[in-house]
């Protein structure tokens, strides 16, 4: 009973329209629990519910779950709605995601296809693969260059406006003016952004990284890899930056880089309505998702200057599966984009062919900096520091997210709360420049403009020197400011400050990045770090605290997303010394444990909230005793080989689904009868997806047309991959009541050779199936070949590792489709 209590407070009060359900529940047969034992250890709620309370096909859901008969709504316990105001956000999948198909359909067009390559074809398939990573990299690296140039243009527009009536009101007492402009500048601008966004394409919010990742895992994102999301990412991330928010215009570019590459691998533009009949053997899930791996390095790439990071991003946060020409081309897409940034950046600052600025962010030269060995416990401690504030960051911006998600719905609320924010934002840097009187003399003032304020002739405000420029600046003057440039005082107002700034910041409905937060947080307290050290060894000169402040940006960084491989080679690519990888490593790696004790990375965190039902890499713990007779749906929606035109309309009118088991030896009459369930569904012969059998019935590939010979020796795979990846739906096709007594041959169109476990197939074992080969369906049958479950995506993300301080429990995800 208490189980039961818990249970119906976490799914809300939906049931009392099937008040009599639970005497009338569906389960699945095949479902054990004798692995309630292994459960006892944990709270009721943590319990696995039952098999078809647990599995809730919803829209756009590709699974099999059939409701195969009339009443099957009312006798089954999955028919209820998530209440949204009493759930648990990240104890949720959501039902609205689909799988990609990675899957090579190998049926009689593919390999009608594949017997008339010829080598001049594959030579020509190469070239073109090599060629549009070519213009990926090209155009990735103008959209970086178009971005950099916006920001600094409005960035040094606004703050020469401000910095001029700071000077003159500072004597004619009238300081509330440029308080007020600095305030107005930053909603305003900010206004603009919140509004493309909200109002145009809210995909493009964030920095992207964890969309991008999602679709490099598996994962359809609505709407992720559209021009018009390029469109609102670019311009909303200038307004962003140059609206004075705690936010940098590096992570959106991996975003950015993925939707160009998208785009340029189709050779059209679904938004235009434009074909240019060109690379339509890419015009697949397969084909795309390498592309789009490589728009997201060279996203890194033009971000950092890090080519080699970029590629080592790519493969450790996103791709499922790897191979070594799709390396190459990542990384010619990477050095492509570096390079073109840098061709553009040299024309901009007036010196043509001067290559020294490969990227959006440069960290500057730390060739003079050195380190010891003795120093490497120090360098410890500042990962732990860095792990502990990561996951405060985490936890904090946990809490507003899941507030948003609830409170914050309505766009005109999503395009206020961004304005406050970057009112907020001018509010703190005014009143730490106003309050923080911390002169310093004009020689360190850095690359930009010093500002004066309160101080005497010859000095100017430290303070000011960070708020009155683009936050890549600021870091780079941390790092290499003169000693003495910035007293304790001001570090430690402004860490507290931006901390909380860039915890409130990051979620909000404007396309923003992380890392330059990150790096300004940790560069900040890190150099304050070295201060301290200074301070109590005055006299050892190895204290540098710009070595300090680079120590701390990794470790900041490091604690809130948590990587380590590609970071680690990013940030070295970025400051151009390589004696520092195993520092920054340490502190990575330091800061990732140290975190992950208490929570998961940001990224993770904000797909876990989305309800996405994205695979680790790894199977998880404690699962290897769950076979895939408890994993898989049941009972499953199956087409015969040679099925009527009638039946396959109105279950896909009916149904959702997107992969059908095609089976013989199996009649439609065959239904669920109350308290029976049949165990098989005929013997398996292949698997057939929506998307073919709305092509089959639009071109009339039907057995009683008179042109059926014609249309089956004409019919090719491009025919299939024109619509891709909008097909039609199965209400645009029109048949007549004589074209549904028809039938089509389903087997010269399926797949014959789908993968496939047997019942006694363990989680891990199918968990491995889908992560390493990109699957969307696996086929479960038994000893006689004929088919009784399917297993998808959901059916395995819905199974939940959680660590948190040291403990490890296991529990089984809900689906809602709300």
């Amino acid at each position: 009973m208490a189980e039961a209590e818990d249970r119906e407070s976490l799914l809300g009060s939906n049931r009392d329209r099937s008040s009599s359900t639970d005497s009338r529940r569906r389960h699945n047969p095949f479902m054990s629990f004798r692995n309630r034992e292994r459960w006892s250890n944990y709270p009721p709620t943590m319990y696995p519910r039952t098999r078809t309370e647990a599995v809730k096909r919803a829209h756009g859901d590709e699974g099999s779950l059939t409701r195969d008969v009339e009443n099957s709504r009312d006798n089954d316990e999955n028919e209820i709605t998530i209440d949204n105001e009493q759930s648990i956000p990240e104890k949720l999948l959501s039902a609205r995601f689909e799988s990609l198909d990675y899957d090579i359909c190998e049926n009689v067009l593919y390999q009608r296809e594949e017997k008339q390559k010829t080598t001049k074809g594959i030579i020509r398939m190469e070239v073109a693969r090599w060629f549009v990573s070519l213009v990926i990299g090209v155009l990735t690296g103008l959209v970086a260059a178009f971005i950099d140039v916006m920001v600094e243009k409005c960035s040094s527009l606004k703050y020469s406006y401000v910095k001029n009536y700071v000077d003159s009101c500072v004597d004619n007492h009238c300081l509330y003016v440029p308080f007020l402009m600095w305030i107005g500048f930053n909603a305003g601008i900010c206004m603009v952004g919140a509004i493309i966004t909200a109002y145009g394409e809210p995909v493009a919010a964030g920095s992207g990284i964890p969309q991008i990742k999602c679709y490099l895992n598996g994962i359809k994102i609505p709407h992720v890899v559209r021009f018009k999301t390029l469109v609102c990412k670019v311009v909303g991330v200038v307004c962003a930056v140059a609206g004075g928010l705690a936010v940098g215009k590096e992570g959106p570019m991996i975003h950015s880089g993925a939707v160009i590459a998208a785009g340029v691998s189709q050779g059209r533009s679904t938004s235009f309505n434009l074909d240019f009949k060109i690379f339509e053997y890419f015009r697949t899930d397969t084909e795309k998702r390498d592309f789009v791996s490589g728009g997201a390095a060279a996203g890194v790439a033009a971000a950092f200057g890090a080519p080699v990071g970029g590629v080592l991003f790519a493969l450790e946060e996103g791709a499922s599966f790897w191979n070594q020409g799709l390396t190459w081309r990542i990384f010619f897409a990477s050095m492509t984009s570096t390079f073109t940034l840098n061709i553009v950046q040299s024309y901009v600052k007036g010196h043509a062919w001067d290559l020294s600025s490969p990227g959006l962010i440069n960290f500057g030269k730390f060739d003079n900096t050195q380190y010891s060995g003795f120093e490497i416990p120090i360098f410890l401690i500042m990962g732990v520091i860095g792990g502990l504030l990561g996951a405060l960051f985490n936890q904090i911006n946990y809490k507003l997210t899941v507030y948003r998600m609830r409170f914050i719905q309505k766009k005109w609320k999503q395009v206020l709360e961004a304005m406050i924010v970057a009112a907020m934002t001018g509010l703190l840097g005014y009143i730490s420049i106003y309050f923080n009187n911390d002169c310093e003399p004009m020689k360190g003032s850095g690359d930009g403009e010093p500002v004066q304020f309160f101080c005497q002739d010859g000095y100017y405000s430290s303070t000011a020197s960070i708020f009155f420029q683009t936050p890549e600046a600021s870091v780079k003057n941390l790092f290499h400011e003169d000693i003495g440039s910035y007293n304790i005082e001001t570090l430690g107002f402004y860490t507290l400050g931006y901390f909380l700034l860039a915890c409130w910041t990051y979620g909000l409905s404007v396309p923003s990045g992380l890392f330059i937060p990150s790096l300004l947080i940790g560069a900040a307290w890190g150099r304050m770090f070295g201060i301290l050290l200074q301070f109590l060894l005055p006299h050892a000169d190895w204290a540098d605290p710009g070595k300090y402040a680079l120590i701390g940006a990794a470790a900041q960084l490091g604690g809130i997303v948590r990587m380590t491989i590609s970071l680690t080679v990013i940030v070295v690519e970025a400051t151009g010394n390589v004696t520092f990888g195993l520092p920054i490593m340490i502190v990575l790696m330091v800061a990732k444990w140290v975190g992950d004790f208490f929570n998961e990375g940001i990224y993770d965190m904000h797909v876990h909230l989305q309800g996405v039902p994205i695979l680790g890499w790894e199977p998880p713990d404690m699962s290897a005793n769950i076979s895939a007779t408890e994993v898989m749906s049941h009972p499953v929606t199956v087409f015969r080989s040679v099925e009527s035109v009638g039946r396959i309309m109105d279950l896909l009118k009916k149904e959702t689904h997107n992969g059908y088991p095609v089976v013989d030896d199996y009649s439609p009459d065959r239904c669920i009868r109350r308290g029976l369930m049949y165990e098989s569904f005929g013997t398996f012969e292949g698997m057939i997806l929506r998307s073919q059998l709305i092509m089959l019935i639009k071109f009339k590939v039907f057995n009683e047309n008179p042109d059926i010979n014609s249309l089956q020796t004409t019919l090719k795979s491009v025919d299939f991959r024109d619509a891709y990846p909008r097909y039609p739906p199965i209400q645009l096709i029109n048949v007549t009541p004589q074209e549904r007594e028809m039938t089509i041959d389903l087997r010269p169109f399926m797949n014959p050779a789908p993968y496939t476990v047997t019942n006694s197939a363990s989680l891990p074992r199918i968990f491995k199936l889908f992560r390493a080969l990109g699957l969307r369906h696996v086929i479960v049958i038994n000893n006689e070949h004929q088919v009784i479950g399917m297993v998808t995506r959901k059916d395995l993300a819905r199974y939940k590792i959680w660590r948190h301080r040291g403990q490890i429990s296991m529990e089984e995800l809900l689906i809602s489709h709300s």
